[in-house]
């Protein structure tokens, strides 16, 4: 019955909260990828497609539901796996919502083969470990020889990816030795016998590159080639180590610590095996170039041959010459000394010509020396009357000031006990004893009394 009462009545008079489509949308987006996080989820993979941008398109079902799902190409292209309708998986993936078309689906993360999650989780976990100890480094890799003389092979001699290695080997190179190292390529004692084919090859060093190889199947089949002890014993095996195994999705530990990795065995016979027809048209080559460079070689040699033989003349014939040049060399020195000592005796003789030319005339000079004689002569006489006469007017004046000549006039000359002139009378003290000089002789006086 409808529910007639005034409090079940609509309430126009308030205005509800209204959400445009996209406010609900994303408010239901919000709501589910709070409420799941990430989650791992199983199914059935159907209507797979991988758009142009490289992103994957599917939906994933089991018996009672179906989800849309999208993995974006910067995560399905670390899958070591092709994904295909019809595959079981299991993805890890973010619940949402598309808003543009409204549609529930799966944003997803990573993707492995359903069932196998713990074999997944081991492989990556090994895988890890031995990258971060270095194992798997570019630089421990080994350059593949470019023209092996010996291919080695290992593998099982039932697999039928040995049949087609050795096939494509006998195709591309049939010269080339082959040396199988027979081991099991599945099962649990797989591994070891893998270890101990490599290890026989690794001592017996009969071969220069080594094939390890094995057909396609699943991850379980492939198992024994990601085994920890394999891959330590692939980097420790002397001789470089090339892989094929499975398809080219696969991927192996012993592909990681391999020297190099064929997507698949055939691809690994090619990689080690250089194509015989390739190696003829090379030796044909280098067989043309050598043949070209001998031939320009021997014409070389064969020019300098002639110009030495044009060079080479019999020693008699050799000495006749030089004597000949010797001889001409004699009277070229014998012509040039008669020409030098020609020039030379031209020389003195002009030389002595111009000492004669200027040779003095003994006559003129004797005559030039007495008349120098006569002159000097007259010039020391006239020079000594010149000197005399001025020397006696010098006597004459120095007459005037001679001291004996004032001591003939009457005076004296007094001296005190020092022997100083006694110019006045304060110079003498009484008792003292002067000395007198007369123009003639002298005499001793004793003061009595000084006068002022």
């Amino acid at each position: 019955m409808l529910d007639q009462s005034p409090s079940s009545a609509p309430d126009w008079g308030t205005s509800p909260t209204i959400l445009s489509v996209a406010e609900l949308a994303r408010s239901v987006r919000d709501l589910l990828e709070h409420r799941y996080p990430l989650t791992w989820v199983a199914g059935e993979i159907s209507n797979f497609i991988q758009a142009r941008s490289g992103h994957f398109y599917f939906s994933l079902k089991d018996d009672a539901a179906q989800v849309r799902c999208v993995m974006f190409r910067h995560r399905g292209q670390h899958l070591d796996f092709a994904p295909r309708d019809g595959m079981h998986v299991e993805v890890r993936a973010l619940v949402t919502l598309y808003e543009p078309r409204g549609d529930f689906q799966l944003n997803v993360e990573t993707m492995r083969p359903a069932g196998l999650g713990a074999l997944f989780e081991a492989f990556v976990r090994l895988r890890d470990k031995l990258e971060r100890e270095g194992l798997f480094d570019a630089d421990r890799k080994r350059p593949l020889p470019a023209y092996p003389r010996t291919i080695g092979v290992v593998s099982s001699p039932q697999a039928a990816a040995l049949r087609d290695v050795l096939a494509t080997l006998a195709r591309r190179n049939p010269a080339i030795p082959v040396i199988l190292y027979p081991a099991q390529v599945q099962g649990i004692t797989a591994p070891g016998t893998l270890i101990d084919a490599l290890a026989a090859a690794g001592r017996r060093r009969e071969c220069d590159v080594l094939i390890l190889c094995r057909g396609g199947g699943s991850i379980e089949d492939l198992w024994a080639f990601n085994d920890e002890s394999l891959a330590r014993a692939i980097r420790a095996c002397p001789i470089p180590i090339v892989t094929g195994v499975g398809h080219e999705t696969d991927f192996t530990i012993a592909d990681f610590a391999a020297d190099a990795r064929a997507a698949t065995p055939t691809a690994a016979a090619e990689l080690v095996s250089p194509l015989a027809a390739e190696l003829r048209q090379r030796v044909a080559v280098l067989r043309e170039r050598l043949h070209r460079g001998a031939a320009r070689r021997i014409d070389t040699q064969m020019q300098i041959l002639d110009h030495l033989s044009r060079r080479l003349v019999h020693p008699g014939r050799r000495i006749d010459t030089q004597a000949q040049h010797l001889g001409h060399l004699q009277r070229r020195l014998a012509q040039a000394t008669l020409q030098a000592l020609d020039r030379h005796r031209w020389r003195t003789l002009h030389l002595i010509e111009r000492s004669r030319s200027h040779l003095p005339v003994v006559a003129v000079l004797e005559a030039r020396v007495g008349e120098l004689r006569r002159r000097v002569s007259r010039a020391i006489a006239d020079e000594l009357k010149r000197g005399a006469s001025g020397l006696e007017t010098l006597a004459q004046s120095l007459s005037h000031l001679d001291p004996k000549a004032v001591l003939g006039r009457g005076y004296s000359i007094t001296r005190d006990p020092g022997g100083n002139i006694v110019r006045r009378g304060s110079d003498v003290s009484p008792d003292d004893v002067l000395d007198i000089t007369f123009a003639e002789g002298g005499a001793s006086a004793r003061v009595e009394k000084s006068r002022a």
